[in-house]
C-alpha cells in the first residue's frame, strides 16, 4: 500500500494554559444550554445553516478515512409526512410489545409516546446513514472500517453544529428503521443510523427537567 502524503500542520496555534482553561469552561457551558426538544415551530430555517453543520459533522474522525456515513436532508412536506406514518407504526409496536417494563419505566418520566409530530412540523429531518462498504471505480466493494463508531462520532459533531447555530434538534430512532431506506431511496450499502429533528423551539416549549451526572461518576484520572 503506498503511503499517504502528509502535509504540515499549519493551522495549529498553541493556547496558553489560562486560554485553554477558558476556552474549554466556555464550550462546557455553552454545551449545559442544549437540551432535546420535542416541540417544534414551523418556521423556516435557511438551507445554508443546515450545509454547513453537515460539512461540519463531515469533519469527523473515522476509520481508514473511509467518510462512511451519508446525509439525506429532508425538508418536503410529502416525504416528511410517510416517514412520520412508517415511524409511528414501528413505535406503536415498540410500546406494545417490543418495549421491557423496565424500558418504559425509564421513558416515563420523559413523557414520550408512540406519536411523532415532530417529524411533520419540524422543518427539517435530517437522516443519517451509515455506510456498511462503498464502491471502487469497477463497482467492486469496498471494506469500510469502524463504520458504527465513525458514524457515532459525526452525528455527535452534527448535534453540537446545529445548537452553536442557535437550532434546537432531537435524536429519534424508530426501531426497526430499515422503512428509512425504503423511503429515501438509498442503497443496500447503507443503514439507516437516525433521524435528528432541527428546527426552531415552539413558542413555550417544556423540556423534562433532568441533570446530568458529575464528573466524578462519568470520568476516572488515573
Amino acid at each position: 500500500m503506498a503511503n499517504a502524503s502528509r502535509v504540515p500542520l499549519s493551522d495549529y496555534q498553541e493556547p496558553s494554559t489560562a486560554d485553554l482553561l477558558a476556552r474549554s469552561g466556555a464550550f462546557y457551558d455553552e454545551m449545559k444550554r442544549r437540551r432535546t426538544v420535542r416541540d417544534f415551530s414551523a418556521r423556516p430555517v435557511d438551507r445554508r445553516v443546515i450545509e454547513n453543520c453537515i460539512l461540519a459533522a463531515g469533519t469527523a474522525p473515522n476509520g481508514a478515512n473511509m467518510q462512511p456515513w451519508h446525509f439525506v436532508v429532508v425538508s418536503d412536506s410529502e416525504v416528511k409526512k410517510a416517514i412520520r406514518l412508517a415511524a409511528e407504526a414501528e413505535e406503536r409496536t415498540f410500546y406494545a410489545q417490543r418495549a421491557t417494563p423496565e424500558w418504559l419505566d425509564a421513558l416515563a418520566p420523559l413523557g414520550t409516546n408512540p406519536n411523532k409530530p415532530f417529524l411533520e412540523t419540524a422543518p427539517y429531518l435530517i437522516v443519517v446513514f451509515a455506510q456498511i462498504y462503498g464502491l471502487g471505480h469497477n463497482g467492486e466493494k469496498v471494506k469500510h472500517y469502524y463504520v458504527q463508531e465513525s458514524v457515532g462520532i459525526a452525528a455527535g459533531l452534527l448535534i453540537t453544529a446545529v445548537h452553536r447555530a442557535g437550532l434546537v434538534s432531537l435524536t429519534h430512532t424508530p426501531s426497526p428503521m430499515g422503512f428509512l431506506r425504503e423511503l429515501l431511496g438509498r442503497p443496500d450499502s447503507e443503514r439507516p443510523f437516525l433521524i435528528l429533528v432541527v428546527g426552531y423551539p415552539a413558542a413555550n416549549v417544556l423540556v423534562p427537567n433532568i441533570q446530568k451526572k458529575p464528573l466524578s461518576e462519568i470520568a476516572s484520572f488515573l
